[in-house]
């Protein structure tokens, strides 16, 4: 089955850091454009970040601009999200899923993964 698998939450403290993981299972991501995103109980899933795998282009959302960094490792065929300065509201079970652009609409995305809980509390 072709899908993401994330990985690196955790419970941390508020003003700390976590770094997600994110890898393709039987694929690459040549192509592709790779987001992040994120869903509170009760609340919609919205998008965190994304990052184009071919030049590197990056967006992230207005919420976590400055304090949420995406990044790709070609040689491990990982995408990476360190978060720093994480606040109670940053606390969501975190996913990734591909696309042919950052811009594409969330039902475009595919390879969803199950997830990693991300808890920001003191």
């Amino acid at each position: 089955q072709l899908q993401f698998v994330e990985s690196g939450g955790g419970l941390v403290q508020p003003g700390g850091s976590l770094r997600l993981s994110c890898a393709p299972s039987g694929f690459i991501l040549d192509y592709y454009a790779i987001g992040w995103f994120r869903q509170a109980p009760g609340k919609e899933r919205e998008g965190v970040s994304c990052i184009y795998w071919s030049g590197g282009s990056t967006s992230y959302a207005d919420s976590v601009k400055g304090r949420f960094t995406i990044s790709r490792d070609g040689a491990k065929n990982t995408v990476y999200l360190q978060m720093n300065s994480l606040k109670p509201e940053d606390t969501a079970v975190y996913s990734c899923a591909a696309a042919r652009s950052c811009r594409d609409y969330q039902n475009s995305y595919r390879y969803w993964g199950q997830g990693t809980q991300v808890t920001v509390s003191s």
